[in-house]
């Protein structure tokens, strides 16, 4: 399988489409019969379309961008953009049933390795949240600067975790060890979303800029006053 089968294979898995109809019969009958060469024309010109589709989209793990829609979803984040994103007001919740731990501990209780950036060195506090049946939580936070930078983790190939809303002028793309990634430039509200693929709108804060990106099948979210070079500099020396 090459990397296009692999990356469309991937993108599926976000498309939403009504089972077809029984068309078999007819389809035998056009393909019996020639094409008319205007049909010929729209032929070539939807492959075109495609894969210039296909071009503009990178190749990033579960990357779907609808344009019409002002949605991206990457990582297992979804990222709406408006014109004027709303801050969230009030003080957000912690993320459900959320408990601090040392690394070690934390380790055990996710089901992904976690990693610590050698740039920041160890976390000065480190926390657990969103356990299953069987106590393995979904997401693991390392914080630095008094709370002022987190690092989030998860496994990014299960469902959403967060959703944020922000401008269109402030998300891009970027690469991090030539792996995709996105960058959030401005602040912007962020919420959690919980295993039922609800919002959970009393987690929403404003958060600072972001870089979003995957490892491994892990996703990880950096987010505190960084540029975008010192972020990807971080998230290049997770070990």
């Amino acid at each position: 399988m090459d990397d296009l089968e692999r990356e469309l294979r991937e993108l599926s898995a976000w498309l939403r489409t009504p089972d077809p109809p029984d068309v078999t019969a007819r389809v035998r009958a056009r393909l019996a019969a020639p094409a008319p060469r205007r049909r010929r024309w729209r032929l070539f010109l939807a492959a075109a379309l495609t894969a210039v589709v296909v071009a503009v989209l990178p190749p990033g793990r579960a990357a779907l961008a609808d344009a019409a829609a002002g949605l991206l979803r990457f990582a297992g984040i979804a990222i709406v953009t408006t014109p004027a994103p709303v801050s969230p007001t009030g003080t957000p919740s912690p993320l459900p049933s959320q408990r601090p731990a040392a690394v070690s501990e934390a380790q055990r209780k996710v089901r992904f390795p976690i990693r610590v950036p050698a740039k920041l060195g160890p976390p000065e506090q480190v926390f657990v949240a969103d356990p299953d049946a069987s106590g393995a939580h979904r997401v693991a936070t390392l914080l630095y600067r008094g709370g002022a930078l987190r690092i989030d983790a998860f496994d990014g190939r299960l469902d959403l975790a967060f959703h944020k809303g922000t401008s269109a002028t402030g998300v891009s793309w970027v690469q991090v060890d030539g792996e995709f990634g996105v960058w959030v430039e401005a602040p912007h509200e962020v919420a959690y979303v919980d295993r039922a693929g609800a919002v959970r709108v009393e987690t929403a804060r404003l958060a600072a800029s972001t870089l979003i990106w995957q490892m491994d099948g892990v996703s990880y979210r950096i987010e505190g006053d960084l540029t975008r070079p010192e972020a990807i500099e971080v998230a290049r020396s997770l070990r």
